[in-house]
């Protein structure tokens, strides 16, 4: 697993963009399968407009966001404006790898699949069996 490695500097946005890549690939299949449509940006913090709408406190109160219609609540009939994004905060991500010295590969791969996960409209609950059980 690359770009996980010791940092002398703070990881940088493209190697977030790197470490997203590689965990991307390791979706679990229960949700992989259906979102070759979704764009996943790194920015280092959520827009305004985001910490407005999302009622944040602070920009370090969310580490990624899906911005689209769910699956759950696409329609057929649906014409899109644009494509489903998620979006990952890169400092707001960076000061939890910190505080909880948890893998960042592993947090970056977390927070995909979550926001993915409300991609299709599942619970956190759902979301924690599928990442328990990747099968």
């Amino acid at each position: 697993m690359a770009a996980t490695g010791k940092y002398g500097t703070a990881p940088s946005l493209a190697d977030l963009e790197a470490i997203a890549s590689e965990a991307f690939v390791t979706i679990p299949r229960a949700l992989s399968q259906h979102i070759d449509d979704v764009a996943i940006h790194v920015t280092d913090f959520p827009d305004d407009e985001t910490m407005e709408a999302m009622e944040l406190e602070s920009p370090f109160d969310i580490l990624g966001l899906y911005v689209g219609v769910s699956l759950n609540r696409k329609s057929l009939s649906d014409t899109p404006s644009d494509i489903d994004r998620i979006y990952l905060y890169r400092r707001p991500i960076l000061d939890y790898w910190c505080e909880t010295g948890e893998d960042l590969y592993h947090l970056v791969r977390h927070v995909l699949i979550h926001e993915i996960g409300h991609h299709f409209g599942f619970s956190d609950d759902d979301m924690d069996r599928i990442e328990a059980n990747p099968g």
